[in-house]
């Protein structure tokens, strides 16, 4: 389950930022998933709240936002969204696809409070 790991990562990289930015807390992270990252989203949350308890972090939520895969044909320049992992261009059926985003697995912000409260 590459979810925990992913958590265990979140985790540190937001421990790290509430240090050196002085938060006393962060009651969200956001995040975007790409479709391409094989991420469950419900096994990251599961895996993010077990290793949060009884961390600066246990109240904290993530809010996660599933990326689809969008891709540009090279051969016509039509840009779609690739729906169940067809790389075929519906325009042209072109097969040679640069692919625009999927591959995303990124924290997109963090809501904190900081040391005046706010």
């Amino acid at each position: 389950m590459h979810e925990l790991a992913i958590a265990n990562s979140i985790v540190r990289t937001v421990l790290e930022a509430m240090d050196r930015d002085g938060y006393t807390a962060v009651t969200r992270v956001g995040l975007h998933i790409g479709a391409l990252t094989d991420v469950v989203p419900e096994a990251l949350v599961f895996g993010f709240e077990a290793i949060v308890k009884g961390t600066a972090l246990e109240h904290t939520r993530l809010d996660i936002e599933q990326i689809p895969i969008k891709g540009k044909c090279r051969e016509c320049g039509g840009e779609f969204t690739i729906e169940e992992f067809s790389f075929v261009c519906p325009l042209c059926s072109g097969r040679d696809i640069a692919m625009s985003q999927g591959d995303e697995l990124d924290i997109t912000y963090l809501e904190v409070v900081n040391e005046e409260g706010g």
